[in-house]
């Protein structure tokens, strides 16, 4: 049987292999032949695992005993900052060039429970400071939709294997827009659940009070079954939270449309005219559509690239040539350090570590990383306030369609302002759903919805309803 990995889902998948209709070994060999078809093209992979056969003999073995787990034999790609035992975890950096995993993240831990096949580590931006995949220490992964484009980032390896099919689905990370705007820019749908519902043990830290694990997948439902099977509450994770902390049982009935997101500085015309387009189709499967005011959202973007910063430059101190990666040799521990951390470690790596030492530094903590956190508050507040009126708030995924390689690389500010409808999410730790809305000569579009914490349930209906998929 040809396999139409074009068309398929892990639901479609699963039950294909439960009939014997191919193998988890053919459906790997699948997989693995069109990496060595397209990959060359668009270098979503960093590397693809030399056991990927024996890993899909195993699943196939569970399933010929009669096991019936929700991921046995389905072929995933894995962000390369999550780690997974014995393999290489680089964080797409020169730093940890070599590094070998000891253990396994709790959420690959999840995912070999479930059955899962691992194709391999995608390409990422180094340490996942990043929004285009152009900052990776080996080389940047292209749009598979035009080839001269961003596939977004940091998790742009991750949708780029979803988007050409490469994998039929992957796990990526998002901390303030890193799996949304990439699933966006490649027409994937993309979920980052509530701060703390999928435990955080195991991914390297980049910002620890706004990181999530999280699916990238062809469908809304292909992606409630990842995340069903990478949630709960990790004894390893502090953050984490339990099953029964929110109780979100209603149906959606309510959308919220932000007034303000309309007049928004730098908003692409065909994306303000497919976002509307996108709130009159949910008005027209049921969905009642109410203005709502969201003043302290459009601070989002300024609190973010103070507080991930500095949490950059926290998190970051242990990359210094002393207890694991790459070490530079030097007369001194000092210039071991220094040496160490300007060879290994790319410009927007040390820009943000450069940046958030300056804002928690002595006569700037209070003016800077202080104030940032006060007003993440009003934020967190704003949200919770929102959500008493509404269900569902429904914002573009990003400002403009997939922008082209070396566009905005040069400009850090015109990057930065790639995340300003994605960070709000993460300021506030609630969950958000890109779907695909459309596309702009033939560039993928993408409508976010967000929901109040804990509420991914409603999340997943709503983008069920949206995109026609049963619910």
């Amino acid at each position: 049987m040809v396999i139409d990995i074009h068309t398929l889902t892990i639901a479609k998948a699963r039950e294909d292999l439960k009939q014997k209709k191919y193998t988890a070994v053919e459906l790997a060999q699948r997989y693995l032949d069109r990496i060595a078809e397209k990959d060359s093209d668009i270098n979503a992979y960093l590397e693809v695992y030399d056991d990927v056969l024996e890993q899909a003999k195993r699943a196939q073995e569970r399933i010929d005993a009669g096991e019936d787990a929700p991921l046995l034999g389905i072929p995933l790609a894995i962000k390369d900052n999550i780690l997974i035992k014995g393999r290489i975890a680089s964080s797409a950096s020169k730093i940890l060039e070599d590094y070998t995993a000891v253990y396994d993240a709790t959420a690959i831990k999840k995912l070999k429970e479930a059955g899962a096949v691992f194709l391999g580590r995608t390409n990422m931006d180094e340490f996942a400071m990043g929004g285009s995949t152009e900052n990776s220490a080996y080389g940047p992964t292209k749009n598979p939709h035009d080839a001269s484009r961003v596939p977004g980032g940091s998790s742009g390896g991750s949708a780029a294997a979803v988007a050409s099919n490469q994998a039929l689905a992957s796990i990526g990370s998002d901390t303030g827009g890193s799996i949304r705007q990439p699933a966006s820019f490649c027409g994937c749908v993309g979920l980052k659940p509530t701060y703390g519902r999928v435990s955080r043990y195991g991914l390297m830290a980049m910002g620890s009070s706004l990181d999530q694990i999280g699916p990238i997948a062809q469908t809304v439902g292909d992606a409630e079954i990842l995340y069903n099977v990478l949630k709960g509450q990790d004894p390893r994770d502090a953050t984490s939270i339990a099953e029964d902390t929110y109780s979100c049982s209603k149906k959606p009935k309510i959308v919220g449309v932000p007034v303000e997101v309309m007049n928004i500085k730098g908003l692409d015309e065909d994306v303000r005219n497919n976002f509307n387009e996108s709130v009159e189709k949910l008005r027209a499967k049921g969905y009642e559509i109410k203005e709502i005011s969201l003043k302290d959202m459009l601070n989002s973007l300024a609190t973010y690239y103070v507080i991930m910063p500095a949490e950059v430059s926290s998190n970051m101190a242990r990359f210094d040539g002393v207890k694991y990666g790459a070490r530079s040799e030097g007369d001194s521990l000092h210039e071991v350090y220094t040496k160490t951390r300007a060879e290994g470690l790319g410009a927007e790596v040390k820009r943000r570590i450069m940046l958030g030492t300056y804002v928690l530094s002595t006569g700037y903590y209070d003016a800077y990383y202080g104030k940032a956190l006060a007003v993440r508050r009003l934020i967190q507040k704003e949200f919770e306030e929102a959500f008493e009126s509404v269900d569902i708030i429904a914002l573009p995924t990003t400002p403009s369609p997939a922008f082209k390689l070396g566009e905005k690389s040069q400009d850090p500010v015109q990057m930065y302002l790639e995340d300003i409808f994605t960070v709000p999410a993460n300021i506030a730790g609630i969950p958000a759903l890109s779907v695909p809305s459309g596309k702009i000569d033939g560039l993928p579009l993408g409508l976010q919805l967000m929901a109040k914490n804990g509420a991914e349930e409603a999340l997943l209906v709503v983008g069920k309803d949206f995109l026609g998929e049963d619910n």
